[in-house]
């Protein structure tokens, strides 16, 4: 394991699964440890209620809009982790100035509800129905609504895969990258890297287990695919995808698969595979190789959303299209 992650699992607090009111706690305790949130004169914050899908609950919002952009800017919903139990708006706060200022990307970050209170399909519903908000009112954002992406960590990444796939199923909207960090996808725990990881750090089979059980629900018979991205038979036709696995989740391999499916149907994707690292790694931004990871996905955003074709990042910024 890289020495600097290792180290930084001293002290650490472990949110377990398996009692949600004591995760939530525990998920206060870590996002405490992992640093106080920032703040960024750059960027306009502002917390917002909007309507729920279909006359479904408000959901709470934040978006996050650069002030000094000279035009419209891309969108990214942005779909915290903490499996489907725990977490809020304060998770992802740095992540997502960052992701503004690095990026040049407006952002709207969800607070969706939570399991086992609301099972599937309410955090579903919440993170839909705020993509398609931000697509209705990408010009008051001083959005672009042709380039609105969709991504998250862990629970985060399922959601933001899930609301991909009912964006290109029911004609919703024109969904331009999925940004998939490390992201639940599978329901069925049969893979090689579930079995092998039993133990923290982190996040551990019996978690994912914990997980399913509060997200699905007591009466839940067969899985939706909304809820289990994976058992989707057909990723024709999704919007260019960035997909991270890293190599001591129990994730790892189910999330490997899906990029490699995505492949497979045509989709533009691309699989990066991080060894010497854990579930969450990237929010230990102490470790040179969390912050090489920011980066790397900072980098995937401006490519997807600002970059011609055949342009890279080192070239003449006069190239990108603003």
């Amino acid at each position: 394991m890289d020495p600097e992650l290792a180290g930084a699992l001293s002290g650490m607090p472990y949110v377990g699964l398996s009692d949600p009111l004591k995760a939530r706690a525990a998920m206060r305790e870590l996002v405490t440890f992992l640093g106080a949130p920032a703040t960024d004169e750059r960027v306009e914050v502002a917390d917002l209620t909007i309507p729920g899908l279909e006359g479904g609950p408000a959901v709470r919002v934040r978006t996050y809009v650069p002030r000094d952009a000279t035009g419209p800017v891309p969108i990214l919903l942005y779909f915290h982790g903490g499996g489907f139990v725990t977490g809020d708006l304060e998770n992802e706060h740095r992540r997502c100035l960052d992701f503004v200022v690095e990026s040049d990307v407006a952002v709207v970050s969800v607070d969706y509800r939570l399991a086992p209170e609301h099972p599937f399909p309410a955090a579903f519903d919440d993170c839909y129905a705020a993509t398609v908000w931000a697509y209705g009112n990408a010009v008051e954002l001083g959005g672009d609504p042709m380039r609105i992406a969709v991504g998250g960590g862990s629970a985060g990444g399922g959601l933001a895969a899930a609301v991909a796939l009912k964006a290109r199923d029911e004609g919703g909207p024109p969904l331009a990258f999925q940004l998939l960090l490390y992201p639940v996808l599978d329901d069925r725990m049969d893979t090689p890297s579930m079995h092998a990881f039993t133990e923290p750090p982190l996040f551990n089979r019996t978690d994912v287990g914990h997980m399913w059980r509060h997200y699905l629900g007591p009466a839940s018979t067969e899985t939706p695919v909304y809820a289990a991205p994976a058992r989707a038979t057909d990723l024709s036709g999704l919007p260019p995808a960035y997909v991270l696995a890293v190599e001591a989740d129990p994730l790892r391999d189910e999330d490997v698969a899906y990029a490699q499916r995505l492949i497979q149907s045509g989709v533009r994707t691309e699989l990066h595979h991080l060894p010497g690292v854990y579930h969450g790694f990237d929010g230990v931004v102490g470790a040179a190789v969390a912050r090489r990871a920011l980066r790397a996905q900072r980098e995937a955003l401006r490519r997807a959303l600002w970059i011609r074709p055949g342009v890279t990042l080192d070239t003449d910024p006069g190239q990108v299209i603003r």
